[in-house]
């Protein structure tokens, strides 16, 4: 028998490659929380897709609130930060605490996030927040780079044939204007 694990997805593009790949070893639910995506039309089409995804692939998965004022009043005083920075940090934090805290009440022994294969977030970052978490609950973290063996473009080109909208930006509104300010440079 699979070792169940409580899997966070940000969305449904970065979910189908971790999916597969976890599910040769592991008995996988999908957890969306995140607080942070911004505005709440691109909140609703994420969950939307997440919902359709696990539908068409027999996923189990939970969603969970939209506590968009709580995120933002927890992140307040970083929004300067750069991405990488400390309020991606704390965005993680407060995202893993919530995957934990779900896998404590519905008993699994492990938790991860397809965080990870997003080229433009931190490793290091991400599996530090869930070390700590995991010392904290007493449940495994399987420390993961997604990104690896090329993880980002198998799971691009898996959601494309999905016909899966990929975001060009991470979800909150400070990534969001980090987008828009660098599309305005370009030529």
């Amino acid at each position: 028998m699979k070792k169940r694990l409580l899997l966070h997805v940000c969305c449904a593009p970065c979910a189908v490659y971790v999916v597969e790949k976890l599910s040769k070893e592991y008995s996988v639910t999908l957890f969306f929380y995140n607080p942070n995506i911004h505005p709440e039309q691109e909140y609703r089409f994420r969950e939307k897709e997440i919902k359709r995804i696990a539908a068409i692939k027999n996923w189990d998965v939970i969603i969970a609130d939209y506590p968009v004022e709580e995120w933002f009043n927890r992140v307040k005083g970083f929004e300067e930060e750069p991405e990488r920075g400390k309020r991606c940090s704390l965005c993680f934090n407060i995202r893993l605490r919530k995957t934990f805290e779900v896998a404590k009440k519905l008993d699994f022994p492990m938790v991860t996030s397809t965080l990870s294969i997003s080229p433009y977030k931190s490793t290091p970052q991400i599996n530090e927040e869930g070390e700590t978490l995991s010392k904290e609950f007493g449940i495994e973290f399987l420390p993961e780079n997604f990104k690896k063996q090329d993880g980002f473009n198998k799971g691009k080109k898996m959601a494309m044939d999905l016909e899966i909208k990929h975001q060009n930006y991470c979800g909150c509104l400070y990534s969001l204007a980090d987008r828009k300010q660098k599309e305005k440079k370009q030529p």
